[in-house]
């Protein structure tokens, strides 16, 4: 699925990473400026929970293996309240927002979560969110997208989900400055960190181009409040087979520069429901399956990178 921040090297998606682990990190050993600190902390995320009961099974799975460390819920997808469910009953895992405003799957739509009346930019003829980004980019009105992302997350929150911040879904909320407003502005009102770059290259803005102005202002306001700047983050798609996707994660996360990171995965089982949504079933299952395996847990203890959640990397910050 298409996602945020992403670097193509070759069949690895690799930028030097920013973010707080599984193991227990003091308060103190990080600093507000994540580079100042020689250690590495990795915070391994998996997208799109609540989007099939597939997708919600494998990433409960991978919350409890004790190596992925976070997750963030797409509120307007059909198994948002499997996931919810799980959620409010297991306040121990970290869960996002993965503010959503796509539906990219070619059979398998949802909606607005806000009255199609009060968000009419955002939906297609059929009433469902655009497909793609470049879509929102040319109807999306950011007053309505405000009013959506908002009643997403007041959603999440009626639902008993215990919020430990916000991300963008395919990058939609980078697309524009005008949408990037709107991302920082529900990060101080609903006070939960968002999935944001402390220096932003080049190659992110040419991907993001919301991200083009504003980004130093923007990165002021995020630590005058005491919300907490990724480094870097890490995503890839390639890997033709289970053993190849193996092997570049872990070659990427040999290579991570210290400081805190992010690193983006989907899982999900490769079952007859996930294969009626989408042709990388496989690949989703693959990454659950390096992601609940005790080879990955060695490995990541053998690299000392430290893994951490966003409520870990927030108390650390604000300490």
């Amino acid at each position: 699925m298409r996602k945020i921040l992403l670097v193509t090297c070759s069949s690895v998606l690799l930028a030097s990473l920013l973010f707080p682990a599984l193991t227990q990190v003091q308060a103190g050993e990080l600093s507000a400026t994540s580079t100042a600190t020689q250690k590495r902390y990795l915070i391994i995320h998996a997208d799109d929970a609540g989007m099939s009961h597939s997708v919600n099974m494998a990433t409960m799975a991978c919350l409890e293996s004790g190596i992925v460390s976070s997750t963030s819920i797409m509120v307007p997808t059909p198994w948002f309240s499997e996931f919810a469910d799980y959620a409010k009953k297991n306040p121990q895992h970290d869960y996002g927002v993965h503010l959503t405003l796509n539906s990219e799957w070619d059979h398998y739509r949802w909606g607005p979560v806000a009255p199609r009346e009060k968000v009419a930019s955002l939906i297609d003829k059929d009433g469902y969110l655009w497909d793609n980004v470049k879509q929102v980019v040319k109807h999306a009105k950011a007053d309505e997208v405000a009013i959506e992302l908002r009643a997403q997350i007041d959603r999440a929150k009626q639902f008993g989900i215990p919020l430990s911040h916000l991300d963008t879904h395919m990058g939609a909320l980078l697309s524009r400055p005008d949408l990037v407003q709107v991302y920082v502005n529900l990060a101080l009102e609903y006070a939960l960190p968002i999935l944001f770059l402390r220096d932003i290259p080049p190659r992110f803005i040419k991907a993001y181009p919301g991200l083009a102005t504003g980004t130093k202002r923007i990165v002021k306001t995020l630590d005058e409040n005491n919300l907490p700047l990724l480094d870097s983050v890490l995503q890839f798609y390639g890997g033709e087979n289970l053993a190849q996707r193996k092997e570049n994660y872990y070659q990427a996360l040999e290579n991570m520069k210290a400081g805190v990171g992010q690193l983006i995965i989907h899982c999900g089982f490769d079952d007859k429901e996930l294969r009626a949504i989408t042709k990388r079933a496989s690949r989703r299952n693959g990454d659950r399956l390096i992601f609940t395996s005790q080879e990955t847990a060695t490995f990541l203890k053998d690299q000392n990178i430290q893994l951490l959640n966003w409520k870990q990397f927030r108390a650390m910050q604000t300490r």
